[in-house]
C-alpha cells in the first residue's frame, strides 16, 4: 500500500475530531479568540444546542481581509511567535476555526475599528471563499451553522439539545469567572438569557452572579504564595458542599482549567471536613510564570502540567486548610435559610445538603457505651459521678453519671444567671430539646447544636493534638474481646496493627476468623470494641489508596471519636452545655462533625423577627 498525502480538508476533520468534540467546545474556542482579541463585551446566540447555530460577537479589535483569510488556514495564528514556553494567551494553536469550518457551516465577518469597512468570509465543509465587503461594527461576528453535518457519523454520540446548551452555559460561566471585567449574555432559541454584566476587579460580586449569593455569604478569602507560585480566590466553608464537583473552578493564569492535579489537591483540603460523596465549592486563580506550567498537553488545552506538581499540591493543600483554620468556628448561612423556610406553611425539603452523607456514618453507638473521663478528653464536658446528683431522682437512662431531670427540666436546662457575653460567639445554653438539640441564645439571635456532632469532633480533635505529640495511651482489657470477623477482613486489618496501635487500639490475630482486642484508647472510655473494629474493618479496604500513615491515622481517629462521643438522648445540665459551647468556640473547625455534616445552625434575630412580621 502506498503512502499518500491526505487533502487539507481531510487534515482539518481529523484535528477537529480533537478539538471540536461537541458544541460546547466550539464555543470555548470561539469566546477564547474574542477575549483575547481584546473584547470587553461578548454575545453568544444558540439554537439546537449549539448544533443548529452557535454565534459569537464580540467588540474585540477585528481583523482585516487578509487576516480573515489567513485565519480560517491551519496553524496560522497572531498569538505566538514560535516559543512555546511563554504563551500568555488563551489560543495559540491555529487549529480551531479550519477544524469547525472543515465540518461546519462556518462564516467570519470582521471590522478593524480603524478601518471604514468590514469584511466577510466563508468556510463550508473546507471549502473556502475569498472574503468580500460586509456591513459590521467594529469587531468580530462568528457565525456556525449545522456543525457536523460534514461528518454526521459524530452526531450520533451527542447527547440531547439539553445538556448541550447546558454544557454551552457551562463553559460562559467557567470564560466569566476568569474575566470579570467582560460583560457576557447567552441567549438563543433553546435557552433563557443569561447576561453577566461586567464587575471589574470585583471577583467575589462576579462569582455571585455565576455561584449565587450564598457563595458570597460562605465564602473565605485564599491568598497564598510559595517560591513563585501565587494562589488568590474563594473557598467555600466545608458546610457549604454540592453533589458533585460541577462547583470547583480552577485557572491558571487566567485559563479555565480542569486538571486533576489541582482537583485532587482542593478535596484532599477538605478530606477532613466533607462527608463522602459531597464536594466542596472553590474558585481559585493560580498565577506564575508560563515557563513554569506546560499548557500544550491536549489540543482542548483543559489541562496543564506544573513543572514541580509537589509544591501545587502543597500550596493549594496548606492555603486551604490555613483559611479553614483563620475563619474559625463558622457553618454555613444555608442551614438557617433552609430552618426560616422550615417554618414557612407549605414547605417541604427537597434537598438538604447536610443529610447527604455516607450511611455508615449515620449510625449512633448503642445505649450501652459510655464515655469515661479521661486527661485527653475535651475539659469541662466529662461524665458526673452519681454522687454529684445525691439529691436528684435515680440514674434510668442507663448512663452513669447522668440522672434523669425533672419533669421541668426534661425539656429545659437550667438558664444561667448572667446574659451571653460578647466575647461568646455560641452564647449561653438556655435549653435541651429531645435529648439532643442545645438551644443557645447569643447577642444576634439563636443558635441550635448538635452536642453529639459537636462533641464528636471535640474528641476528634483533641486525638490529633495527642497524636501529634506521642503515642495515645489505651487501656488493657482485663478479658480481651474476641471479634469474629470474615476471614478477609481480618487480613485487611493485620497489615494496619501497627499504626493502629499507636492510637491506642491494639489487637492480635486470633485463629483464621476473628481478631483478639487487647487494648482500647484510654481517652473513649468504655466502648463497644466489636462495633469499632467491625467498622474498621470495612473501611481498611480504603487505606491501601491512603495518602500515608498520617491521613489514615486520622481517618480512624474520626471514626473512634464518633464511637467515644457523648450520644444523643443523653439529658445534660446547663454547665455542661456551657462547657461545650466554650470549647467549641476554641476548636479549629468545630462548625462541621468528621463527616462533614454542620454541627449547629445559627437563626439572627433580625430573621426570626421577619417570620412574625415585625
Amino acid at each position: 500500500m502506498s503512502i499518500i498525502q491526505l487533502s487539507e480538508t481531510v487534515i482539518n476533520q481529523i484535528a477537529a475530531g480533537e478539538v471540536i468534540e461537541r458544541p460546547a467546545s466550539a464555543a470555548k474556542e470561539l469566546v477564547e479568540n474574542a477575549l483575547d482579541a481584546g473584547a470587553t463585551r461578548i454575545e453568544i446566540a444558540t439554537a439546537g444546542g449549539g448544533k443548529a447555530l452557535l454565534r459569537v460577537t464580540d467588540n474585540g479589535s477585528g481583523m482585516s481581509p487578509d487576516d480573515l483569510s489567513l485565519a480560517v488556514r491551519r496553524h496560522c495564528t497572531s498569538k505566538i511567535t514560535g516559543d512555546l514556553t511563554d504563551i500568555r494567551t488563551l489560543g495559540f494553536r491555529g487549529e480551531a476555526l479550519p477544524s469547525i469550518g472543515s465540518v461546519a457551516r462556518l462564516s467570519i465577518a470582521s471590522r478593524m475599528r480603524a478601518a471604514g469597512e468590514g469584511y466577510r468570509i466563508a468556510l463550508e465543509g473546507g471549502r473556502l471563499a475569498e472574503p468580500v465587503p460586509a456591513p459590521v461594527n467594529p469587531g468580530t461576528i462568528v457565525e456556525v451553522r449545522d456543525l457536523f453535518f460534514a461528518t454526521p457519523a459524530r452526531l450520533k454520540f451527542l447527547k440531547t439539545e439539553r445538556a448541550e446548551a447546558g454544557a454551552i452555559t457551562e463553559v460562559v460561566k467557567r470564560m466569566a469567572l476568569a474575566f470579570p471585567a467582560v460583560r457576557f449574555v447567552l441567549s438563543g432559541s433553546d435557552r433563557s438569557t443569561l447576561e453577566l454584566a461586567a464587575t471589574g476587579d470585583d471577583r467575589l460580586a462576579r462569582i455571585a452572579q455565576v455561584l449565587g449569593r450564598d457563595f458570597r455569604d460562605n465564602a473565605i478569602e485564599i491568598d497564598a504564595a510559595r517560591e513563585d507560585v501565587a494562589l488568590t480566590g474563594f473557598a467555600g466553608v466545608p458546610t457549604y458542599n454540592r453533589g458533585n464537583s460541577g462547583h470547583v473552578y480552577a485557572f491558571v493564569n487566567g485559563r479555565p482549567v480542569q486538571d486533576k492535579l489541582l482537583m485532587g489537591a482542593i478535596r484532599a483540603a477538605y478530606a477532613e471536613t466533607v462527608p463522602k460523596g459531597r464536594y466542596p465549592v472553590a474558585v481559585l486563580w493560580f498565577t506564575l510564570d508560563p515557563a513554569l506550567v506546560d499548557v500544550n498537553v491536549h489540543p482542548a488545552k483543559a489541562d496543564v502540567r506544573f513543572r514541580d506538581p509537589g509544591l501545587v499540591r502543597g500550596l493549594i493543600i496548606g492555603a486551604i486548610r490555613e483559611a479553614l483554620t483563620r475563619s474559625g468556628d463558622r457553618a454555613s448561612s444555608t442551614g438557617a435559610d433552609a430552618m426560616l423556610n422550615a417554618f414557612r406553611p407549605g414547605f417541604a425539603v427537597r434537598d438538604n445538603p447536610a443529610r447527604a452523607f455516607s450511611p455508615a456514618f449515620e449510625r449512633r453507638p448503642s445505649a450501652d457505651w459510655s464515655a469515661a473521663r479521661s486527661p485527653y478528653r475535651p475539659q469541662g464536658f466529662e461524665e458526673r459521678p452519681a454522687e454529684a446528683f445525691a439529691d436528684a431522682p435515680a440514674a434510668q437512662d442507663g448512663f452513669s453519671g447522668f440522672a434523669s431531670p425533672s419533669a421541668r427540666a426534661e425539656t429545659f436546662a437550667e438558664a444561667p444567671s448572667e446574659a451571653p457575653a460578647a466575647n461568646h460567639p455560641l452564647g449561653a445554653a438556655r435549653a435541651q430539646i429531645h435529648e439532643n438539640y442545645i438551644v443557645a441564645q447569643s447577642e444576634t439571635g439563636l443558635i441550635i447544636v448538635d452536642q453529639h456532632a459537636a462533641h464528636e469532633r471535640l474528641v476528634y480533635e483533641a486525638m490529633r493534638k495527642a497524636l501529634a505529640d506521642r503515642r495515645l495511651p489505651s487501656q488493657v482489657l482485663l478479658i480481651p474481646e474476641i471479634i469474629d470477623l470474615p476471614e478477609e477482613d481480618c487480613d485487611r486489618l493485620m497489615p494496619f496493627a501497627d499504626d493502629l496501635a499507636q492510637l491506642g487500639l491494639v489487637y492480635e490475630r486470633f485463629g483464621p476468623g476473628a481478631i483478639a482486642v487487647r487494648e482500647t484508647p484510654a481517652m473513649l472510655g468504655e466502648v463497644d470494641a466489636v462495633a469499632l473494629v467491625r467498622q474498621l474493618a470495612d473501611e481498611a479496604a480504603e487505606w491501601e489508596t491512603a495518602d500515608g500513615l498520617r491521613n489514615r491515622l486520622e481517618a480512624v481517629a474520626a471514626t473512634m471519636a464518633c464511637h467515644g462521643s457523648v450520644r444523643s438522648g443523653r439529658r445534660l445540665r446547663a454547665d455542661e452545655m456551657n462547657a461545650l459551647l466554650r470549647q467549641m468556640e476554641v476548636t479549629p473547625g468545630s462548625g462541621q462533625c468528621n463527616h462533614g455534616r454542620p454541627t449547629y445552625i445559627e437563626l439572627k434575630l433580625a430573621d426570626i423577627e421577619r417570620l412574625f412580621g415585625r
